[in-house]
C-alpha cells in the first residue's frame, strides 16, 4: 500500500442526500470537498421509484433521478466525486488518514461521515425482486404510504418501528395486516395498545411470510401460521417490511462512539462526533426520522460545522505565527 500524501480539506464518506448536501455547502464555502461514493452511490434512494415528499419536486421524481440532480449540483460548485469505498480510517486532528479500497491513502483535515443505514429485509426472492422493480415492496411507510391510499397492505414486524408504520398506514389505507412471528410484540406497551385499538389494523400472530405474490406488482402474500403450519393467502397491494435498519458504521466501530444499535453519537445541536474534526450526518446518526429531507438538513449542518472548525484552526495558526514573528 502506497501513501499518496494527498491532503483534502473536507472529505465526505458517502453519497446520499446528506453527503451531497454537505458537499454543496462545503464547495460553496471554497473548501474543495471530495466525495467518496461508497459501494452504493446515491444511497437508499437508488431503490426508490417515486419521491413525492421532497420539497422542490412538485411532480415527483424517481430516487435515482433525484440523486443525479444532487450530484450535478455538488459538482457545479467544485465538488470532486470519486468512485471508491473507504476501507480504513485513522482519526487524528487535522491529519485524518483514510484508506480507499484497501490501497490508496489520502489525508483529510476534516471528515464528514454520511454512510447511511440499510433496511433489513426478509430475504425472500419475491420480496427482493418486487422491491428492486418498484413493485410495491417498501421499508418506509412515510415515504411510500401515500401510493396505497384506500388499499389493503401488509406490515411485517413487531417492534416500535413496525407499530409506527402500521399506525401511519392505518390513516391512509382501508386495512393494514400486521404480521407478527410470535405470540407477542416487542413494541412498547403504549404502542401495542395503539395498534390493538386501531379498528382497521388486524394482527396476525405467529405468522411468517413464505412469498410475496405478484409478477410486476404486489398482489398478496402467502403466509404460514408458525404454530399450526397452516398456509393462507392475504390479498394486498403493498408490502411493508419493518424489521429494523442497520447503520453502516462497522468501519468506525473501534474509533467513534455509537449507541447500542450502532448509530453514531453526535453532540446535541451539532454533527460533531467524539473525534475532533469528524462529523456525522444523515441516517448514520439518525434512528428516528430517516428521511431524505432530514438527512439533507444534517448534511448542511455538517458542512457548516466543518467550515467553522477549519476557520478557527486557521485563525489560531495565524495568531501563533504573529506571536512568533513578534
Amino acid at each position: 500500500m502506497s501513501d499518496t500524501q494527498e491532503k483534502i480539506k473536507v472529505l465526505i464518506i458517502g453519497s446520499g442526500p446528506a453527503g451531497y448536501t454537505a458537499a454543496i455547502y462545503a464547495a460553496r464555502a471554497g473548501l474543495n470537498p471530495v466525495v467518496y461514493t461508497g459501494i452504493k452511490p446515491g444511497g437508499q434512494l437508488m431503490d426508490t421509484t417515486d419521491v413525492e415528499n421532497y420539497p422542490g419536486y412538485p411532480k415527483s421524481i424517481t430516487g435515482p433521478e433525484m440523486m443525479t440532480d444532487f450530484e450535478e449540483q455538488a459538482k457545479r460548485f467544485g465538488t470532486e466525486v470519486r468512485f471508491g469505498h473507504v476501507t480504513k480510517v485513522e482519526f487524528s486532528p487535522l491529519n485524518h488518514k483514510i484508506t480507499i479500497d484497501d490501497s490508496a491513502v489520502v489525508y483529510a483535515e476534516t471528515v464528514i461521515i454520511s454512510t447511511g443505514a440499510s433496511a433489513k429485509w426478509l430475504g425472500l426472492e419475491s420480496e427482493i425482486r418486487l422491491r428492486d422493480m418498484g413493485g410495491g415492496v417498501s421499508a418506509c411507510a412515510v415515504c411510500d404510504g401515500f401510493f396505497y391510499k384506500g388499499q389493503d397492505v401488509i406490515v411485517v414486524g413487531a417492534g416500535d418501528t413496525a407499530s409506527e408504520e402500521a399506525l401511519y398506514l392505518s390513516k391512509l389505507c382501508t386495512k393494514v395486516h400486521m404480521l407478527v412471528r410470535r405470540d407477542e410484540m416487542r413494541a412498547s406497551k403504549i404502542m401495542q395498545e395503539r395498534v390493538k385499538q386501531a379498528e382497521n389494523i388486524e394482527i396476525h400472530w405467529n405468522t411468517s411470510t413464505l412469498e410475496v405474490l405478484g409478477e410486476s406488482g404486489v398482489e398478496g402474500a402467502k403466509v404460514k401460521n408458525n404454530i399450526t403450519g397452516e398456509e393462507s393467502t392475504i390479498p394486498v397491494t403493498g408490502f411493508f417490511v419493518a424489521i429494523g435498519h442497520k447503520p453502516n458504521t462497522d468501519l468506525f466501530s473501534d474509533v467513534l462512539d455509537m449507541d447500542d444499535h450502532g448509530y453514531l453519537i453526535t453532540q446535541a445541536g451539532s454533527t460533531l462526533t467524539n473525534a475532533e474534526g469528524v462529523y456525522a450526518c444523515g441516517d448514520v446518526q439518525d434512528s428516528i426520522y430517516r428521511q431524505a429531507v432530514t438527512a439533507a438538513g444534517t448534511g448542511c449542518m455538517a458542512a457548516l460545522d466543518a467550515e467553522r472548525y477549519l476557520s478557527q484552526k486557521e485563525f489560531e495558526a495565524s495568531q501563533t505565527t504573529e506571536k512568533t514573528e513578534a
